[in-house]
């Protein structure tokens, strides 16, 4: 990206309303500014008849987005500002419009899309994936929680699918996202183009009726019948300890995975999972999230567990407790009440 180029290309092709992320080194991961050149250029389309379709899709090959401002958050957490806070707010109501738009959203989910890139991709009517794809909620990882709606799409996947993606802060494949109901279908990348130059003057519905391919069988879903018994309630405890006692090598191997989690991310991902599972709507999911995301800058893991990852890179931890049995989820019950 030259210094001149924006860091949200807003394009008008056709009838089509395009938006590319454009931060491809940084794997198009959002900053507050991206997210309102896109509410900008969605509010505008809005009501502008020579725009019937929106595509949303990033620059580079690596990905659609990487997710968030991982910078801006660990500055917020070591020094109590608000940045933070501000872009989530800006950021779910980005995440809420896509939702709601009155216009078709169409979404290329190829490459990586993580946190944030969930949030402006499979909330759109159009969510599609590619055998490059790679989607997930990392979340933990950092001692954070899913956002962006995140809870609220992971709760209605099939059976416990989505919970065990959340807590084990997995990726999927285009398959599997097809399958935890994050999108809808798979067009091989390499007609791509093919796909963004017809959108430009035929409706979505009658593009994806020639691209689409029909996906490989999802290895996830095979999966469920360990993953439902296993996930099963709400106490990370009990699941780990399912998990750990299975006969199964991946049921081992997500135990392995929940534990090297941020102990406190996780235990609150699975209240905010069981909470966004009896909500209303996507709105108040959202609210949720900004509450969970808010609080979680009061605990030490998430600029730990930032600090680990992209920080100083050494991808090691201190957790603080250290394990989930320590978690005392007193101070953040009132979160889900």
């Amino acid at each position: 990206m030259s210094g001149s180029e924006p860091l949200v290309v807003v394009e008008r092709r056709g009838r089509l309303g395009v938006l590319v992320l454009n931060r491809p080194r940084a794997i198009n991961a959002l900053v507050p500014e991206m997210v309102h050149l896109m509410q900008r250029a969605l509010d505008d389309w809005a009501a502008d008849d020579d725009i019937a379709t929106v595509l949303v899709t990033g620059r580079g090959d690596r990905g659609l987005c990487a997710g968030g401002d991982l910078q801006g958050m660990y500055r917020s957490a070591r020094e109590g500002t608000k940045e933070s806070v501000d872009f989530w707010r800006d950021e779910y109501v980005l995440d809420h419009t896509i939702a709601t738009y009155p216009k078709p959203v169409v979404a290329l989910m190829d490459g990586l899309v993580l946190g944030g890139g969930v949030g402006i991709s499979a909330h759109a009517r159009h969510r599609i994936v590619t055998e490059r794809s790679s989607v997930g909620m990392p979340e933990t990882r950092i001692g954070f929680v899913p956002d962006v709606g995140g809870p609220w799409l992971l709760a209605r996947a099939p059976g416990d699918l989505g919970t065990h993606l959340a807590l084990t802060a997995a990726n999927a494949d285009g398959a599997d996202a097809i399958a935890l109901g994050l999108a809808d279908v798979l067009v091989p990348s390499d007609r791509l183009a093919e796909l963004e130059l017809a959108l430009e003057t035929q409706d979505p519905e009658a593009v994806l009726d020639g691209l689409a391919i029909r996906p490989p069988a999802s290895s996830l879903a095979a999966q469920r019948p360990w993953i439902d018994e296993a996930y099963a309630g709400d106490d990370v405890l009990t699941i780990v300890a399912r998990l750990r006692g299975s006969d199964v090598d991946a049921a081992r191997a997500a135990a392995d995975d929940i534990e090297a989690r941020s102990p406190t991310a996780v235990v609150l991902t699975l209240a905010a999972l069981r909470r966004a599972a009896t909500l209303p709507d996507l709105r108040t999911a959202l609210d949720q999230n900004l509450a969970v995301s808010t609080y979680l800058l009061s605990v030490p893991d998430m600029a730990e567990g930032i600090r680990a990852q992209v920080i100083d890179k050494d991808r090691s931890p201190r957790w603080d407790p250290p394990t989930l049995a320590a978690v005392d989820p007193a101070p953040f019950t009132h979160l889900f009440t």
